[in-house]
């Protein structure tokens, strides 16, 4: 598996993106990367699109170039901490370091090498052959409930709670400085860094609507233990919207100082809870994941003053 990426060009703007692969890439055919779109395979700026998307100039392109002959993703023996499964849906705490599906770097360790190995066949094909199940993603370094679905009829319904903003997500994070209001509301359209491009930033011209609730649970010296609720879900949301107000979260190197006297192995992120309406029964239901022992061991650290 090779993963390509490059930069849209002006001369290639509104034009359909399967003519701009093979003006990319003229020794694949225009079937071929029709083929790709359709398995999810190629994103723009971090989204899986359709062949019909318009490209735009400076677009991000992502192509996942499958080996000839290449079996796909191979299923692996990882342990998962289950949080709730049935025939629709599987719940999962997932660790951290752990990757959500393949990409650059991470072709085996994935949540979706284990996922697969676990589930098989029963998965959910939406989003293409390289993000079975998978509906909505948590970063590398966050830990937490996410939601995998083992059938297109739950994967639709997710997706479309997802759409209305309807599902529940509650993260619990350590930021850096002591806030000073109790709760407020962060809205600010995320996008693209117009500079670094592989960081996400505000960004009014480009970006995509973005609201954040914040609730301060605990206050210590130069930092704070609080809740964060998700009205929208774009990449590194709570990362950027925590850092444009300045309090990026304590370990990450990429929204906040390079400094890290906690040595952290990335953001103090937790997806704790995961609420939605369970597709097949109608139900809403409710999966918490309890707090990883690295985050417990920092909050007892900070509540002793220790460094």
């Amino acid at each position: 598996m090779e993963i390509k990426q490059f930069t849209v060009e002006e001369d290639s703007a509104d034009l359909r993106i399967d003519k701009v692969l093979t003006e990319e890439m003229p020794e694949h055919s225009r079937s071929f990367f029709q083929k790709l779109l359709k398995d999810g395979m190629v994103s723009v700026n971090g989204r899986i699109i359709k062949a019909n998307y318009k490209a735009s100039a400076e677009d991000i392109v992502e192509v996942i170039l499958p080996d000839p002959g290449e079996p796909g993703i191979v299923p692996e023996d990882i342990p998962l901490d289950v949080l709730y499964e049935d025939d629709d849906i599987l719940v999962v705490n997932k660790p951290k370091g752990m990757v959500v599906h393949p990409a650059a770097g991470h072709s085996s360790g994935t949540l979706v090498n284990a996922v697969m190995y676990r589930c098989g066949s029963s998965l959910s094909g939406i989003n293409g052959v390289m993000r079975p199940g998978i509906v909505h993603r948590i970063d590398k370094d966050t830990t937490g409930a996410l939601l995998v679905c083992k059938n297109d009829f739950a994967h639709q319904s997710a997706a479309d709670q997802l759409r209305e903003h309807t599902i529940t997500r509650r993260y619990r994070a350590i930021v850096s400085g002591d806030l000073k209001d109790e709760e407020g509301t962060i809205e600010g359209p995320i996008g693209r860094h117009p500079i670094n491009r592989k960081k996400m930033a505000i960004n009014e011209k480009n970006g995509k609507h973005a609201v954040t609730h914040y609730r301060v649970l605990e206050h210590f010296d130069n930092a704070a233990y609080v809740e964060c609720v998700l009205e929208t879900g774009r990449t590194h949301q709570i990362r950027v919207h925590m850092s444009s107000i300045g309090h990026p979260l304590l370990g990450d190197e990429v929204y906040g100082p390079q400094k890290n006297p906690y040595h952290l192995q990335g953001q103090a992120l937790h997806a704790m809870v995961l609420g939605l309406i369970h597709p097949r029964t109608g139900q809403y239901m409710e999966f918490t994941a309890p707090l990883p022992e690295y985050f417990e061991e920092l909050l007892t650290k900070l509540r002793a003053g220790i460094r």
